[in-house]
């Protein structure tokens, strides 16, 4: 008798436990079978926002646990409005997005449209923005311009004085700030021909200037 009753509670415990194990079962395949029904973004705004989630819905997300990683990230990356990003799933159907824009630095023409130049290095739609910024004449290459402005940005320059830049074919730099003074810079020593540049132009003797040469090392020239 006590092995039958042994065999029988073996036998209960056995299917209970199948019976458990379905039901389990069943609950993570429903949870698999979730789509992804909300996403959440910040960081943009306005257009920006919503030309990022139909990006997004146009991915066609349906299993928050099968997401292709690779489509989302390329798509991200491929904004230029992006500087940087975080995304995460939060279960059952969420997929949240944080976003760091860019900052906008300047105006360009290439190939005969104006863009916009992010502090990424990449070119954006002028309509994302209604900023007053410096414009670049000339053709520099984008990477270029990040180098000079982290220049500018180490120098006691004001950026919001500047009006224009202009760069030159020898890739050398000149700046127009707002009161239409020009700072001639020098090719190779940019910081040095600017620093000396800005002693004059913060000189109270000097009056009326319209150009700042300061191209030849140790020599300044001064139009008035």
């Amino acid at each position: 008798m006590t092995q039958q009753r042994k065999g029988k509670k073996f036998l209960i415990y056995f299917f209970l436990l199948i019976l458990l194990g379905s039901l389990n079962n069943i609950s993570i395949n429903n949870t698999k079978l979730e789509s992804v029904k909300n996403i959440n973004v910040t960081g943009l705004i306005n257009l920006e926002k919503e030309i990022f989630l139909k990006n997004i819905l146009d991915l066609n997300l349906k299993n928050i646990f099968f997401l292709n990683k690779k489509e989302i990230i390329k798509l991200i990356e491929e904004n230029p409005l992006i500087e940087s990003y975080i995304v995460f799933k939060k279960y059952p159907s969420t997929l949240n997005v944080k976003i760091k824009r860019t900052n906008f630095l300047a105006k360009i023409n290439k190939d005969g449209e104006i863009y916009i130049v992010g502090s990424n290095g990449k070119l954006s739609d002028i309509k994302f923005s209604t900023e007053e910024l410096p414009y670049i004449f000339g053709k520099p290459e984008i990477k270029d311009f990040i180098t000079f402005k982290k220049i500018l940005d180490q120098s006691k320059i004001s950026y919001s004085q500047i009006k224009n830049l202009y760069f030159y074919p020898s890739k050398r730099w000149d700046i127009e700030l707002k009161n239409n003074i020009i700072l001639k810079l020098s090719r190779d020593n940019i910081k040095d021909s600017l620093e000396n540049a800005l002693k004059v132009l913060n000189d109270k003797g000097f009056k009326d200037l319209n150009t700042i040469d300061v191209r030849v090392r140790d020599k300044i020239i001064i139009n008035g």
